[in-house]
Formats: C-alpha cells, sequence, structure tokens
C-alpha cells in the first residue's frame, strides 16, 4: 500500500475539507469516528475497507460540500483490531462522534453495555453480535445489511440447492478464528444441523496459528467433509487456503464468509484458488456513477492514494458502501429534525430508519452494489440478500442469482439470544417504543 499513514495521525493530517479533522472540527463539521485497524495481523483487511470508507466521504465533500451543506468529520483511531485498544479509542472518541464503528466482534461486544449510558450509536456492518438485529433490545446497535446469521443462513441454502434436508447425512467443518466474531455463526449452524440430519464440526484456529494451519487441515483431510466453510480474517484467509491448496483440497467445497472474500488474500494462491467461493452483501461495480465520482474528486486529483488495483477490489468497494450507509442516515435524520447538525440520537433515529432501495440506489449511483434493505424499529440489520462470489484466478466474480437467509429459522433465535443476553446484562433497558 502506498498510503502507509495510520489512525490518529492520517485524520490529523488531513483537512477539514477532505474528511479529516485537525486539530478540532469546524463547527459545520459532523464528528464519524472510525475504530480502525491499519496495524496489526488484520491488517491487510483493514486497509482497503478504511480507505474506501475515507474516499466515499471525501467525495461527498468535495463535490457535494458534504451533506446538505454539513463537512463529514471522518476520523479514525487506531486499534490493531485490539480490543483494550478499541475500548480506550471508544472512550477518547465518544465525546465528540456522532455514531462509533467498533470494527470487531470483541470490540462491539465490549462498547454494547456502553452505548445505552452514552447514548451512541453503534454502526456494525455486516458484523458484530447477530441478536442486534433486535432494535427492541439493541437500542443503540446496528448491523445492516445483513447479520453473520444472515451470512450462515444463505450458504447453507446455496449449497443445498435451498432444500437443507438433502444435507442429511452430509458432514460440515466450520474453520473459524477462535475469536467472537469466528464463533458467531455456531449457534445457528448447531440449530440447523439438529433440525436437518447433517453432521457440524468446528474446527478453531488461533491467532497464533492464521499462518501454519497445518493442524487444523490435518483434522480436515481426516475428517473428510463435504463442505468447509470459513470464518476467517486477515492472515488467516491466506494461511487457509495456502493449505486448502496444498493439501489438494477442492476448492468447490470451500466456501467463506463476506470477511474471507478479500482480493488481496487470493492472490496469494492465484489460479491454485480458482473456485473457491465467498457470500457476499457487496458486489464491486467500478463504473459505476458514485465509484467513478470517487475516482475524479478523489483519485485523480491525488486526494488520497490507494495500493495497485485495490479500486476494483470487493474490499475497498465495500468501505464505500459502509461510508454510504452513514451518510443516507444521516441525510434521514436532517430531514426528519429539519437540522443540517444532527446529533448522536437523531442519528439513531436515522439509522433506524435507513431505506436503500432501489430508487435509493439509482439516485446515489450505486445499483448493483449492495441488494434492498430497510431497517426498522425493530429490525436493525435489515436483513439485505447476498449474492456468491467466485474466485476466477484472478478477480471474484458473481456466480449466483440474490441469495436470502430463512428468517423463519433465524428470527426466534434471534429474539430468545436477545433476551439472554438482556437477562444476563439485568438491568437491560427494553426500547418501548418498538410495537411488538
Amino acid at each position: 500500500m502506498k498510503n502507509k499513514m495510520t489512525g490518529l495521525a492520517l485524520a490529523a493530517a488531513l483537512s477539514v475539507g477532505a474528511v479529516g479533522v485537525a486539530p478540532a472540527l469546524a463547527e459545520d463539521t459532523l464528528s464519524l469516528p472510525n475504530l480502525s485497524y491499519r496495524t496489526g495481523p488484520f491488517a491487510a483487511t483493514g486497509i482497503p475497507l478504511m480507505n474506501g470508507q475515507r474516499d466515499y466521504m471525501m467525495m461527498i465533500n468535495e463535490r457535494d460540500g458534504g451533506v446538505n451543506g454539513v463537512k463529514l468529520g471522518y476520523e479514525e483511531c487506531e486499534t490493531g483490531y485490539s480490543t483494550e485498544k478499541g475500548v480506550e479509542c471508544y472512550e477518547k472518541t465518544k465525546a465528540t462522534g456522532i455514531v462509533t464503528q467498533p470494527w470487531s466482534t470483541g470490540i462491539t461486544l465490549q462498547v454494547l453495555p456502553k452505548s445505552n449510558v452514552d447514548k451512541i450509536p453503534i454502526l456494525a456492518p455486516g458484523y458484530g453480535f447477530s441478536p442486534m438485529a433486535d432494535g427492541k433490545v439493541f437500542k443503540w446497535a446496528f448491523n445492516p445489511p445483513a447479520s453473520y446469521w444472515d451470512g450462515a443462513s444463505m450458504i447453507l441454502r446455496h449449497i443445498s440447492d435451498g432444500n437443507l434436508d438433502s444435507l442429511k447425512g452430509k458432514k460440515i467443518v466450520l474453520l473459524h478464528l477462535d475469536a467472537p466474531y469466528g464463533k458467531e455463526p455456531i449457534p445457528l449452524i448447531q440449530s440447523l444441523a439438529g433440525k436437518h440430519g447433517f453432521t457440524f464440526l468446528p474446527i478453531p484456529v488461533g491467532v497464533k496459528e492464521m499462518q501454519n494451519q497445518s493442524a487444523q487441515w490435518l483434522q480436515i483431510r481426516r475428517e473428510n467433509p463435504d463442505f468447509v466453510l470459513m470464518w476467517g480474517w486477515g492472515a488467516m484467509n491466506a494461511g487457509a487456503l495456502t493449505e486448502a491448496a496444498k493439501t489438494k483440497f477442492p476448492m468447490e467445497k470451500f466456501i467463506g464468509i463476506w470477511w474471507s472474500g478479500h482480493d488481496g488474500d487470493m492472490k496469494s494462491v492465484g489460479e491454485a484458488g480458482k473456485g473457491y467461493r465467498s457470500i457476499s452483501w457487496s458486489v464491486p461495480v467500478s463504473d459505476s456513477p458514485a465509484m467513478q465520482d470517487i475516482k475524479k474528486y478523489v483519485l485523480d486529483p491525488k486526494k488520497t492514494e490507494i495500493g495497485e488495483g485495490e479500486f476494483d477490489w470487493v474490499f475497498y468497494q465495500r468501505g464505500v458502501l459502509i461510508s454510504m450507509f452513514s451518510v443516507e442516515a444521516i441525510r434521514a435524520a436532517q430531514e426528519q429534525f429539519g437540522t443540517k447538525m444532527v446529533n448522536a440520537e437523531q442519528l439513531r433515529w436515522g439509522f433506524e430508519n435507513l431505506k436503500i432501495d432501489e430508487a435509493k440506489l439509482d439516485q446515489i449511483g450505486m445499483t448493483g452494489m449492495v441488494a434492498p434493505f430497510q431497517t426498522s424499529c425493530d429490525n436493525h440489520t435489515g436483513h439485505a440478500g447476498a449474492w456468491m462470489l467466485e474466485w476466477d484466478g484472478a478477480k471474484f466474480v458473481k456466480v449466483s442469482d440474490l441469495l436470502q437467509a430463512d428468517q423463519a429459522e433465524i428470527a426466534p433465535l434471534v429474539q430468545a439470544e436477545a433476551k439472554k443476553y438482556a437477562e444476563a446484562n439485568a438491568p437491560w433497558p427494553i426500547n418501548e417504543e418498538c410495537k411488538m
């Protein structure tokens, strides 16, 4: 990567008009902190995601003068994906920020109770604690456009051609990071395994084992599963793909969650990774009007720099979409409350009333980049569909129609786990505004 500036240093180096903050935000600037990770074992995935977020906000500032005349103050606080540093960053940024992006399930779980007290909305797009979908219990937390349980459901529906009973007697391995993120899909898959009669075997990968997974892949060879699902992150993804190629595991039986579908990881295996698939709630559309405006207003004039080829990557364009969620929530809140300088509580309303339909996607130049979805008081995820992307040896290509999760299976688990969380953390406030 050409751009090696990290954390708050990067934000401080940019002018307010170009998204950064230095040293204090102007009165007409909204502070949007991001608990980033451009360093550490997960940096390879964090860098393009943060770059995409930054560049979209910069484009909005440069092209439109901000959102209805209010500039976007994009701030990064470097965590290195450390939960301890993430909590420190949250505490540093909560005084001025109107949102927080924890960027790890571990950090999300730590700041979740704080959000009720501090009244700061948590934006965790496509990650975090899946029961956060229940807006009645988690008033301040949002994980649009799809949860990990949505992702697991869509993967299983895809490999079973829509009939999970056809998986009866089969064996499915979950190769997962041994961290809260990697354990997220286990409750749902265990439940579905019992109901549909397939064998489910989770195999954890410790942080220190990410680049050498020989023990895990020896176990996979012994078990001879019908499918291996991967909840990997950072160096774990490249390590797993390298071992799979080395052991000649059939790539068409290897499927990852959306954080395990990174172009940078796949470059390490190249042709050997051909056939590997990843479920994805986002699809790169480099010639879309929004992406071309980023090129015109940000990249071509060298206002920021990104790595070679990064513009077309899944993760860079997913970062762009994530910032779009914030921008549209701000826009909705401005209209609802009749103010340009929305506060954290008003932005919370905006996240709760996101309506990203086909008309909106067409209006903002992002048609085809994300499936339409809508949040509400009791639905903080939106449960958008996703597509299966396949590595063709050089890039990811879309190989499925839009997939949908089975909410009839997921909703009862969301409600049960949300209730369990609230009881374990009593007294926990319930959002009475949501109609039962």
